[in-house]
Formats: structure tokens, C-alpha cells, sequence
């Protein structure tokens, strides 16, 4: 029987080539969590008070283009969670994650924002600027309490855990925050009714400018 040898070094090569296996594509994925993007579509998620054509998928990342999107939120509810998700921001972006939100209402206020920021090109063009306001804040709530944000154009990781009462956010393995949201009722009677829920959607906002999302994971607990 005639058979052709290959080098080594052209069958390595054609391997690289070929298509990952959906096995190869969850190799990297935190034990315990799941994927609510696969990289393909938009399935799973809806649009809340904004253009749907401001998002897209590009190159396996959510992209909102230009701001104008409101929010992209999924369509399952959670409660106890950690929310991983990886963004990358434009100069002046803007955005933010959704915990918990309802289907109506400013979703900030209705349910809860965890901001997501250019906080320098912010803090250059908007001299009351809150620190509330800054990355890793809930937002209008809580400040968070060190600067770990990386430059724009860079990949930047935030995790959230919401369990209870208890909310807790590390963004680049930095603790941003770790608040009980029961420490917060004034602010919840007045203007952010949204901390007393206990079960809502998960979102990525489109406030302004382009930002990129990838390696949106979640674990319930």
C-alpha cells in the first residue's frame, strides 16, 4: 500500500489551521461558570431602550459601535451570581453592567449599574465628576476605593459578585468594592429603588463611544 509521509513541522502547521473544537474553546473557562456569549450571535440577549443596530458581534467580541444601544440585557434572571466579563474601552467610552434589572425603567436606577469608564478622559473634560461615577462604582452609590483601571485600548477584567446583601467587585484582581447594601437605604428609598431587588438581568450598557466586551461568564451561587 502506497503511503505519503508529511513532515512533522507541515502537519503542526495544519493543525494551527484548522478550526478549534468547541472543547478547544471553553479550555480557558472558570470552573463553575458559563459562557452567555458565544461568540457568534447575539442569542440570549435583548435590546432595552436603545438602537439594536448600535451593537454588534465582531471578530467574537459584543461591540456597542457609538453608544445610543441602552441596554443589552439577557434574557434569564439571576440572584446570587459572579458576573466576569472582560471590556476594552475607546478614548471618552462609556458603559456599564447591569445586575439584577427589570425589563423597564432606567436600569442605573430600576436596577443596578456598575459603571464602566474612561475615567481619565472624564475626569479631563468633567470637573464634577463624581468618584460614585468612577469604574468599578455602583453607580451613584458606591465609590470604589483604588484606581486599577488600565490605559485605553487595553483589555481590562471586572468580576462582580452579588450574593445577598453583599455586593463585591474586583477589577484587574484589585478590590474596587465590598458593600452591603443594606449600609445604603437612604439611597435606596430616594433615588435607586433598584437595590432592594433580589433577582434580575444581567446587561452591557451603550452610554457612548465604542467599547468592546469578551469573556462574559457567569456562576450562579
Amino acid at each position: 500500500m502506497f503511503r505519503r509521509l508529511f513532515p512533522l513541522s507541515l502537519i503542526a502547521a495544519l493543525l494551527a489551521l484548522s478550526p478549534a473544537r468547541p472543547a478547544d474553546k471553553e479550555k480557558d473557562l472558570p470552573e463553575g461558570f458559563t459562557p452567555l456569549f458565544d461568540g457568534k450571535d447575539l442569542a440570549g440577549w435583548e435590546v432595552l431602550d436603545g438602537k439594536k443596530d448600535a451593537w454588534a458581534v465582531e471578530n467574537g467580541m459584543i461591540v456597542t459601535k457609538s453608544g445610543g444601544g441602552g441596554w443589552l440585557l439577557t434574557d434569564k434572571e439571576y440572584g446570587d451570581f459572579e458576573v466576569r466579563v472582560d471590556f476594552k474601552m475607546s478614548e471618552g467610552g462609556n458603559s456599564g453592567v447591569a445586575l439584577r434589572a427589570p425589563l423597564k425603567g432606567n436600569v442605573s436606577y430600576s436596577g443596578m449599574e456598575i459603571q464602566l469608564l474612561d475615567d481619565v478622559w472624564h475626569k479631563k473634560n468633567y470637573k464634577d465628576l463624581k468618584p460614585v461615577q468612577l469604574t468599578g462604582a455602583i453607580y451613584g452609590v458606591v465609590a470604589p476605593s483604588k484606581d486599577a483601571l488600565k490605559p485605553v485600548g487595553e483589555w481590562n477584567t471586572i468580576n462582580i459578585t452579588a450574593k445577598g446583601r453583599q455586593i463585591t467587585i474586583l477589577l484587574n484582581g484589585v478590590k474596587r468594592v465590598d458593600a452591603n447594601l443594606d449600609d445604603y437605604k437612604e439611597a435606596a428609598e430616594k433615588d435607586h429603588p433598584g437595590l432592594k431587588r433580589e433577582k434580575g438581568h444581567l446587561g452591557l450598557q451603550s452610554h457612548s463611544n465604542r467599547v468592546e466586551f469578551r469573556n462574559v461568564y457567569v456562576k450562579e451561587l
